[in-house]
């Protein structure tokens, strides 16, 4: 018995120096720049800027790919911090993208939820709660508002409603807040 728990405890050992190593020998360095612009976007991951999130958007305008006016839920605030990051100049949103709103979250009516799981899978962010033929709740805090679940509903129980500005949330939230302005763990 004393026995197999030495060898464990050796094999162990050694997993963790090879995983050591494999970290170190293999880590991927990201672009600071694209750090820098990604953190400047709302974190929708809504796609209206044509990319499937919020960091293919940042890499695609770090390597010029992309213009600095695709982003409808960050607004003019969004492209005048990215003019000023990246040294060009300021241009109007892109209306091919759509049109700058108020900040929303969405709100689904439990009566009429159906328990499809469509806007589950719709979901970017995974902001929304339940199980087949349940009912399903969604949790404010995450929901940043890309509408993506609207769409697929059959029965039409999600329903949009504004975000109360306060002094926390007037801008887009700082990254790892969420619209209320509080910290998220994780």
């Amino acid at each position: 018995m004393l026995s197999a728990l030495l060898a464990l405890g050796i094999l162990a050992a050694l997993i963790g120096l090879v995983l050591g190593y494999a970290a170190i020998r293999f880590r991927v360095e990201s672009d600071p720049v694209v750090d820098r612009i990604d953190a400047l976007l709302p974190q929708t991951q809504c796609g209206q800027c044509t990319y499937a999130g919020c960091r293919p958007y940042a890499e695609a305008m770090a390597a010029g790919e992309a213009d600095i006016n695709q982003c409808p839920p960050g607004g003019e605030t969004t492209i005048h911090a990215l003019a000023d990051l990246l040294g060009v100049d300021a241009k109007p949103l892109n209306p091919e993208h759509g049109e700058h709103s108020a900040k929303t979250v969405v709100i689904i009516d439990e009566q009429v939820c159906i328990g499809c799981t469509l806007c589950i899978q719709a979901c970017p962010v995974d902001a929304i709660l339940g199980a087949a033929k349940q009912m399903h709740t969604v949790i404010s805090s995450e929901c940043t508002g890309c509408d993506l679940c609207i769409p697929p509903c059959p029965v039409e129980c999600i329903h949009v409603v504004p975000v109360e500005e306060t002094l926390r949330n007037w801008l887009w939230p700082l990254p790892g807040e969420d619209t209320a302005g509080v910290k998220r763990h994780g």
